[in-house]
């Protein structure tokens, strides 16, 4: 049986939840205080299958540029085209806010993230040089943007 996917704005209530899936799914997540200064500022997004929920996303629009800041699909949901689906639902968020653009940084070693981008849409346009915090030192981030339509 296939449950439905559906989304809805994250609240403060959500982050007990949201935590969970984050610290299971990253080595380096982000923390309460993170999603707490976003809720204030950004567009928080929770997605469900059926009363399940499976994910989160963050992102940052500016005039016409958004920024995808967190993407998080639950460890034991992954590879089921969830990721995908948040995404479309992510950069349809932006788009009606008005952004042209979507910009967003990815772990250089994150491959399924990177081919999950790559698959949207988004090119490859720069690396910021020891950006994320890593297990041994620290690692670059290849920076992707993907224009916006209808």
């Amino acid at each position: 049986m296939n449950d439905a996917i559906s989304f809805r704005p994250m609240t403060e209530a959500d982050l007990d939840e949201v935590l969970k899936i984050e610290f299971a799914a990253f080595s380096h997540p982000w923390t309460r205080g993170i999603f707490s200064d976003s809720l204030k500022s950004y567009h928080c997004w929770l997605m469900f299958e059926g009363q399940q929920q499976v994910g989160h996303g963050v992102i940052q629009v500016i005039l016409d540029e958004a920024h995808l800041l967190n993407i998080t699909v639950k460890a034991q949901s992954q590879g089921r085209g969830l990721g995908l689906k948040l995404l479309e639902h992510l950069m349809r968020q932006a788009h009606g806010l008005g952004a042209k653009d979507c910009f967003l940084e990815v772990r250089a070693s994150n491959q399924g993230a990177y081919r999950l981008y790559e698959r949207f849409g988004f090119n490859e346009v720069g690396r910021r040089r020891d950006y994320y915090p890593g297990v041994g030192g620290r690692e670059d981030a290849l920076v992707m943007v993907c224009p916006l339509f209808d």
